[in-house]
């Protein structure tokens, strides 16, 4: 039998970086996947998707091109090749993942591991079996998509997100159920792409998560882009027919039905809890969910989670830090628990959307006296010579000491100008430090400085 110091079971982006850190720390590690190393997130999430929405965004620009002088009479959309393209980038980075493994030592053992006891995996690959020995195990076997309560998934005309990223063509019509970000990024890169989008979201806001500015913000733009949206609105049955789909919706006692080629399920994440072995050997789970405290443990101490099945937030970003703390702590090192309270959130549609920390709402409720800068993109020159004058900065401060509480962006490039905010709260600076901080101009994150400057009455150009 094969021993180990720590087991790594699942190969996404928990999975691979705590095998990592692992290794780095001078134990012998192995990382059991099934599927391409990468995970979901690589393979079949964060990563091809982008590929897909940089498709999508260049269509835009080509489709409004007169705005910057350039004239395209006449182009063509090869749809396959915008899906080749996405997959390609993700088998270039799953290749590179496994570059990583030869590179730290680490033996990638290809099959699905079952937990038979705190100390021993069985590992099955097709008729293959084989049992390997740890002395500390990282369970990080991630996560798949919520099903709709009675309807299954057919590949073709009821999907989840991955086939969604592998049709053939755009649907002529297509109805998405949950808006939030898997939603809103696929109702987006469809309607680029020339399908009729309904987008049906059974809170009061898309992006129910987000500060309720920007929802309604990432609302107005959808809706002059030709999205359907409907909010408050909950799906009664979904109805597989011989050529189309029939969704039944309710709001407001009133009800509808939406005849379309495609429905799109994307109400959220569940965790790859089941089949792994956690019942035998005791660990715990609460709702979905395995029960960790604040390095990543389970209730059997040299067993660790990570990722989607450790429960919310299910972000790659912050499986990858839970893998750093898990695999640190596993080695006896000295670590710092994940600050959840610094975790930025991402959406990639156009307008994208950003956001760290406290919404209003939530400062509200814990009883700050606040204070809000806003600054719009309509007033900033890189925005507006980039063709990109949409959305806004909106930070939230204490009024008492001035500490950052949260930052809510919409607007072109919102997911790389959070990663200044996220540095300045992990770092607790004020206000002042961010208002007069030197930006570079024209900049987009000019407007960051602004929004600070506007919550205490400074900002010059609003």
């Amino acid at each position: 039998m094969t021993s180990f110091d720590i087991v790594v079971l699942g190969g996404g982006p928990g999975g691979y970086v705590s095998a990592i850190r692992s290794a780095q720390l001078g134990n012998k590690t192995a990382i059991i996947e099934q599927d391409q190393l990468g995970g979901v997130c690589l393979n079949w999430g964060c990563i091809p998707t982008k590929a897909l929405l940089k498709s999508a965004e260049i269509l835009h620009y080509v489709k409004n091109s007169k705005e910057f002088g350039i004239h395209i009479p006449k182009y063509d959309i090869d749809f396959l090749q915008t899906v080749k393209r996405s997959r390609d980038v993700s088998q270039r980075l799953s290749k590179g993942i496994e570059f990583l493994m030869k590179k730290n030592k680490i033996k990638h053992i290809v099959g699905k591991g079952t937990l038979k006891s705190a100390s021993d995996i069985s590992v099955t690959n097709g008729t293959k079996k084989q049992t390997i020995k740890a002395k500390k195990i990282i369970i990080a076997t991630g996560g798949r998509p919520k099903e709709f309560p009675g309807v299954e998934f057919d590949g073709k005309s009821i999907i989840t997100s991955k086939e969604a990223m592998m049709l053939d063509s755009p649907p002529k019509k297509i109805t998405i159920i949950g808006a939030g970000p898997i939603g809103v990024e696929f109702a987006y890169f469809f309607n680029e792409f020339g399908s009729e989008v309904h987008l049906i979201e059974m809170m009061p806001n898309l992006l129910p998560n987000e500060d309720i500015e920007i929802s309604k913000e990432l609302e107005i733009n959808f809706k002059k882009s030709g999205i359907h949206t409907y909010t408050n609105t909950k799906v009664s049955s979904i109805k597989k027919l011989q050529k189309n789909v029939k969704v039944a919706i309710d709001k407001n006692k009133t009800s509808k039905i939406i005849n379309t080629n495609t429905v799109l399920v994307a109400t959220g994440v569940n965790g790859n809890i089941e089949g792994i072995g956690l019942e035998d050997i005791g660990v715990k789970t609460d709702r979905g969910s395995i029960v960790i405290n604040e390095f990543n443990e389970t209730c059997v101490s040299n067993i660790y989670a990570i990722g989607d099945v450790s429960g919310p937030p299910w972000l790659a970003h912050v499986a990858s830090a839970q893998g750093h703390v898990a695999a640190e702590h596993a080695s006896d090192k000295k670590t710092h628990p994940v600050d959840y309270s610094i975790v930025p959130g991402c959406t990639y549609c156009q307008p994208q959307v950003a956001s760290l920390g406290l919404t209003e709402k939530a400062a509200k409720a814990s009883g700050y006296k606040l204070k809000i800068g806003r600054f719009d993109f309509r007033g900033s020159g890189k925005a507006l010579a980039s063709g990109h004058p949409a959305g806004f900065v909106k930070i939230i401060f204490d009024e008492k000491y001035g500490e950052l509480l949260g930052c809510h962006i919409i607007g072109n490039d919102a997911t790389e100008l959070i990663a200044e905010l996220t540095l300045a709260k992990a770092l607790e600076t004020t206000w002042q430090e961010i208002a007069i901080t030197m930006h570079a101009h024209p900049t987009l994150s000019e407007a960051i400085m602004e929004a600070a400057q506007d919550a205490f009455g400074q900002s010059v150009h609003k």
